[in-house]
């Protein structure tokens, strides 16, 4: 697979770019919604939730992890996850200013 380019792109593209990558997978956003209803969530409750697999659900918390959308605190082996709502309302005002500017009126 060849290089991505990511550099040729504003940096507002790149972050609008990472954060449609959480969202574009239905387990992604089943886990986001999960941990939105919780005060704080360990893994293993969201494997038992969503019902894949620990490293399928690993896997997904780092991908939405990576894009700022979890704050996440050690307690005893276990990692408890809750949603950083900062990030999320930058990313709501950085989403809406995208579509707020894109033209509506092609063909």
């Amino acid at each position: 697979m060849g290089a991505s380019k990511v550099d040729i792109y504003s940096d507002e593209i790149n972050e609008i770019a990472v954060i449609a990558k959480v969202f574009s997978h239905p387990a992604r956003v089943a886990i986001l919604q999960f941990i939105s209803k919780q005060e704080a969530c360990i893994c293993n409750d969201i494997v038992d939730e969503i019902g894949l697999a620990q490293a399928t659900i690993s896997q997904h918390l780092k991908v939405i992890n990576d894009s700022g959308l979890l704050k996440g605190t050690f307690e005893g082996k276990s990692l408890c996850y809750c949603l950083n709502i900062d990030r999320f309302q930058e990313l709501q005002a950085l989403f809406n200013q995208f579509f707020n500017q894109t033209k509506l009126n092609c063909c």
